[in-house]
């Protein structure tokens, strides 16, 4: 049934999870949660963001920029399992230790994984499938390296919770199912993502979700950062104004 993970991988970039061929750059998940080597990860993306702007790096707060890199991290890790349990119909039983990564200076962080069990869930009612997803993916995957961003960058919870939010409303748009979406909304009513976003299907007539956070990601801290669609801060019209352009027939 690890098909259902190649199956995902077809969606795009975040959603491919590799199975591992004894590379030994490929190091343990929980090597990640280092703080040396979170310190690292993120002091280079603040040189990045810093390069990219125009700026001196001490004009970007390190937690700012902290928040943004778990936040992609937490996309890599939730993505892959969301599309395998939705369109691909089983979820990948992962642990901290099968699942592990390798490290690189930019770009996507490369995921592999080994001995992976699967539970078929393709007759599973969502509920179900949520309730297992939260126990292994989000709090046995991604509640570890959460701890450890919060510990070293001294973030909040709440905003590092709505991060995890967020990127399961990011690998739901690309997924675009009703499937997904049933699952993703009862993932966020469970479990530690309880009241950190909810779904809006404007138009019932279109498979298009769009989730709205309770909270913010920091992002609009970064100089000419702005907020995202998702965000609390984002005005109600702007982000009305946003779904419509998203859900207007191509060519008007």
């Amino acid at each position: 049934m690890d098909d259902a993970l190649r199956v995902a991988a077809r969606i795009g970039p975040y959603f491919v999870w590799e199975p591992w061929d004894g590379d030994p750059e490929f190091r343990p998940i929980t090597e990640l949660s280092d703080p040396d080597r979170l310190t690292a990860r993120v002091g280079a993306a603040r040189d990045m963001l810093a390069r990219m702007g125009g700026l001196h790096r001490d004009d970007l707060s390190e937690r700012v920029v902290a928040s943004t890199v778990f936040l992609g991290l937490a996309a890599r890790l939730v993505s892959a399992p969301l599309a395998a349990a939705a369109v691909g119909g089983a979820i990948p039983l992962v642990t901290q230790g099968r699942v592990l990564w390798r490290p690189i200076e930019n770009g996507l962080l490369p995921i592999a994984y080994r001995s992976v069990g699967f539970a078929g869930c393709a007759g599973e009612e969502a509920g179900a499938v949520a309730a297992t997803l939260t126990e292994t993916v989000v709090e046995g995957l991604v509640a570890p390296l959460l701890g450890a961003f919060q510990e070293r960058f001294v973030l909040s919870p709440q905003v590092l919770w709505g991060n995890v939010a967020s990127a399961l409303g990011g690998a739901l748009t690309l997924i675009g199912t009703g499937r997904a979406a049933a699952v993703v909304e009862a993932m966020l009513a469970q479990g530690p993502l309880a009241g950190t976003a909810t779904l809006a299907r404007p138009d019932p007539r279109q498979e298009k979700w769009f989730l709205v956070r309770n909270n913010c990601c920091l992002y609009y801290r970064i100089p000419g950062g702005g907020t995202c669609g998702d965000c609390v801060l984002t005005p109600e019209e702007t982000r009305l104004r946003h779904w419509r352009t998203v859900l207007a027939p191509r060519g008007k």
